[in-house]
């Protein structure tokens, strides 16, 4: 995702070369610098893959959790119609149990 718009890699900063005039930069803090840079470069790089994985595990719970919401959504509304099966609990316990995936899905407290 991010990768398609990164110019560089760390090891392309450490290994890069420039060339010396007459007046130029002190090499050894040039080195110092770059090499600041590259630690930089090199955790931005962790945190970015370490949030992707992330998102999709929370995407995947999220996408789970809607989908638990709408069958017991269909549940609440069977019982209500007075559907051919009536569930094994009442509406106590759906509107409990919605209550909780709410809660994990907005991350509500009471």
């Amino acid at each position: 995702m991010y990768n398609e718009k990164l110019f560089l890699t760390p090891q392309e900063i450490y290994n890069k070369e420039f060339k010396i005039d007459a007046e130029g930069y002190r090499p050894k803090e040039v080195d110092q610098f770059l090499d600041m840079v590259i630690r930089d470069y090199t955790e931005f790089t962790n945190i970015i893959k370490k949030l992707q994985i992330e998102n999709r595990e929370l995407t995947s719970d999220n996408n789970k959790l809607k989908t638990e919401c709408r069958r017991l959504r269909a549940i609440i509304d069977t019982a209500q119609d007075g559907g051919p099966s009536k569930p094994s609990f009442n509406n106590v316990d759906l509107l409990k149990r919605i209550s909780n995936l709410e809660k994990a899905v907005y991350g509500k407290e009471e």
